[in-house]
């Protein structure tokens, strides 16, 4: 009668079976798939219909391993759920204790006030990640996200003392200290923090799941794209379905040990011959990047973005790594200290980054371009079809991306005609300011591409930093003052808005111009919905939200019909 799985309320009395009530059952991923497409070959429902009973938040489950639903949980804080799945794992506080913990066979959870991109190699090292601080946009969010690893942010019920080698509890009635060393479990899909080894499920895909995907790619109209800075993010994607690459962030691939300081090198130069000279050693590493990149993404789009995040991220903190630097580079640490003065941004959302950098220090992207460009030659004349796509980010002016766009154009003519070679290039901009959304028709000119940044679009229209998601934003949830979390689901009435001006605009210029979404509204199935409803040519989210990305599409094309 309700053609869906049914949880049956009976009892038994004097001998006599009495159904007392009916309603569609609860059920895991893998039984929400399994039982849509027994539906579908019993006849009972149709393709379109077992696709719109999908949660595609439920996807998740599926693809990591979650924590035995049947264990005792000893929770003892709550944050956000930053990224899914679950750990467990010792407690460590910093990069260097995660990599030479994991290095001698332990299983570690980075505990962090808040990540920075300084953390990286231990974040790759750890299990989880669980940080007191940020919010599902976050530093370690994002990073998490992209790497399939759980996550618990803005946790601000911790008090976490690095030095001391403790997690204190701030709740009023738990005296409870976490030690170093002390085991933990975290469920990114929660937000729950547990004492002790909670036991993990390895989740798998089921079998009918294939069939599922079948039938969505079948029904959706967006493509779908992944977020991925390294070939082996590039691989996995692909592996889920991604139909490109929407945002390759190039400052990812900066902060391997062989790496950050000759960047280092180059931000310490007191003048644009040093900086080259640094940029020198940068470009095959960047180049060898790019290879692997557009080698797995093969007869794919790849959009790489440009530098974009203020330089005082890549310089050291604290005295041991100062002197360390200071060293290294043959430069007195008070040069350092004075240089990392210089570049502090006491707000760097709205500082000296993106497209200001290179209007500033055009030699930066020019060298990246370069690197860019010859790792596409060397595919191309393998036979390779490599599809670079090059954007600019935070531009707010057209007179930014015309300027920028000539000196990409300029070295890209540059190093095809020195390879002998075709390469098919473009050139773009991320939308991610709201002078960009009305001057679209503008900035339209001289740009093939946009493509939202949504993540920091939503910072300046709303004029909320994407950490205030720990602090004050579930209390704006809770009093209905925000429906959700912009930083999760997309803020339609205000980004939304300014998001519809940009496409009007920026088609009445150019009718063809491609359009995509690539902030982390890009894996959410709401913000997924509206891009459909915008005429949006792609979304683009983490690789491991493709799936349910693929989902969300078919959904949204087939809710109109």
């Amino acid at each position: 009668h309700f053609k869906d799985m049914q949880d049956i309320e009976f009892t038994v009395q004097q001998n006599k079976l009495w159904v007392l009530q009916t309603r569609n059952g609860k059920r895991t991923g893998s039984a929400m798939v399994n039982v849509a497409v027994d539906l579908v070959e019993q006849g009972m429902i149709d393709e379109a219909e077992a696709l719109l009973r999908q949660d595609p938040e439920q996807i998740s489950e599926l693809l990591h391993p979650i924590l035995d639903p049947d264990a005792p949980r000893d929770v003892i804080a709550i944050g956000l759920p930053a990224s899914p799945g679950a750990a467990v794992g010792k407690v460590v506080f910093t990069a260097k204790e995660a990599s030479e913990w994991v290095e001698r066979g332990e299983e570690v959870i980075l505990v962090r006030v808040e990540t920075s991109p300084e953390d990286i190699q231990g974040m790759l090292a750890a299990r989880g990640i669980l940080t007191a601080r940020g919010g599902m946009t976050s530093h370690a969010a994002v990073v998490a996200r992209g790497w399939g690893k759980p996550c618990i942010a803005g946790c601000g019920t911790l008090a976490i003392d690095s030095g001391a080698g403790t997690v204190k509890i701030i709740d009023n009635t738990s005296a409870q200290i976490i030690k170093r060393g002390d085991i933990i479990s975290i469920d990114g899909s929660t937000g729950e923090v547990m004492v002790g080894a909670v036991p993990l499920v390895d989740s798998v895909l089921p079998e009918t799941f294939e069939r599922m995907m079948v039938w969505a790619d079948r029904e959706r109209r967006l493509g779908i794209r992944a977020n991925a800075d390294t070939p082996e993010d590039a691989v996995l994607a692909r592996e889920f379905g991604a139909e490109g690459i929407g945002l390759c962030r190039t400052e990812h691939m900066f902060f391997g040990e062989d790496r950050i300081l000759a960047v280092r090198k180059m931000i310490l130069a007191s003048n644009e011959l040093d900086r080259r000279d640094a940029l020198r050693e940068i470009l095959p590493v960047q180049r060898e990047d790019f290879i692997g990149i557009l080698r797995a993404m093969a007869g794919l789009p790849v959009t790489i973005r440009l530098l974009d995040p203020p330089l005082h991220e890549f310089l050291p903190q604290g005295t041991e790594e100062i002197q360390r630097v200071s060293q290294a580079l043959q430069v007195s640490a008070e040069i350092v200290i004075q240089r990392i003065e210089q570049l502090h941004e006491f707000n760097p959302m709205l500082g000296h980054r993106g497209v200001r950098l290179a209007v500033t220090y055009p030699e930066i992207y020019e060298v990246q371009t370069q690197a860019i460009l010859e790792a596409a030659c060397i595919l191309v004349k393998e036979g390779i079809d490599a599809r670079p796509e090059i954007m600019v980010p935070l531009v707010g002016m057209p007179q930014e991306l015309e300027q920028i766009r000539n000196l990409v154009v300029k070295t890209a003519e540059k190093v095809i005609a020195e390879k002998g070679v075709q390469v098919p290039y473009s050139v773009g901009t991320m939308i991610e300011l709201p002078r960009a959304c009305v001057a679209a028709d503008q900035i339209a000119e001289h740009a093939d591409f946009f493509s939202f940044g949504t993540n920091d679009l939503t910072q300046t229209t709303l004029g909320i930093s994407r950490d205030d998601a720990g602090r004050f934003l579930p209390e704006y949830v809770r009093k209905e003052v925000l429906t959700a979390d912009p930083f999760v689901t997309l803020d339609i009435q205000g980004v939304g808005q300014l998001m519809e001006i940009a496409v009007e605009r920026g088609r009445r210029i150019k009718p063809t111009i491609k359009l995509g979404i690539c902030g982390e509204h890009g894996g959410d199935p709401k913000s997924i919905a509206f891009g459909h409803d915008l005429g949006l040519d792609y979304v683009s989210c983490s690789p491991y939200r493709v799936l349910i990305a693929r989902l969300a599409a078919a959904q949204a094309a087939i809710r109109p019909k």
